[in-house]
């Protein structure tokens, strides 16, 4: 075999390694570039969860809710375990990791998820509380009983013959009323869970 005949066997060789590492990137390349809605489990959300996720999450920010922090909260509720990853929103919400934490912390600070890292790893998973309705209004009580100290103060130091002090004391009647009333029923509704 001549050394021109050798230099064009391995001139070939080389020709179709490039070539299958080409067609290896390409295969790749087209595997990254495929979305995340053609992962089955996406697809099914994007069917048959997401019109709840986006309806409910509406009616909450009408609510008065920031509107990423209702989708979050929404898209857990409705998740098979009440427990997703921040990639796993973000797949799902197709909202970006900053706009995930922002409404992560929100939700949290209102004590409607907390936290939990996954065993060994760094990922953090966002989970609903237990009894997540029952839990948000417990922790308002907390809040109630502080509004309603610093309106039965202010009602004191406007004085009940003023319009403002009359004001300020029916605010705190009426918190009071709440007050009472939502400790009824969340002892009713406990009573309720514990029966079941």
């Amino acid at each position: 075999m001549s050394d021109d005949s050798a230099a064009d066997d391995r001139t070939t060789e080389d020709r179709r390694t490039a070539e299958d590492r080409k067609a290896t990137e390409d295969r790749r390349t087209t595997a990254d570039r495929r979305t995340t809605a053609d992962r089955p489990e996406v697809a099914d959300y994007r069917t048959r969860v997401s019109p709840f996720v986006e309806r409910f999450a509406a009616d909450l920010t009408e609510a008065g809710m920031q509107r990423m922090a209702s989708r979050v909260f929404a898209c857990l509720l409705a998740s098979e375990e009440g427990a997703l990853t921040s990639a796993e929103l973000g797949d799902r919400l197709q909202a970006s990791p900053a706009a995930i934490s922002g409404a992560v912390r929100y939700l949290s600070q209102v004590a409607l998820v907390s936290r939990q890292r996954d065993p060994g790893s760094r990922r953090e998973r966002y989970i609903l509380h237990q009894d997540v309705w029952y839990t948000s209004l417990l922790s308002r009580d907390h809040v109630l009983a502080r509004w309603l100290g610093t309106l039965n103060t202010g009602a004191d130091d406007l004085g009940a013959d003023t319009p403002g002090g009359r004001r300020v004391r029916e605010s705190a009647e009426f918190l009071e009323f709440m007050r009472t009333g939502l400790e009824d029923m969340l002892n009713r509704w406990h009573a309720r869970r514990q029966a079941e």
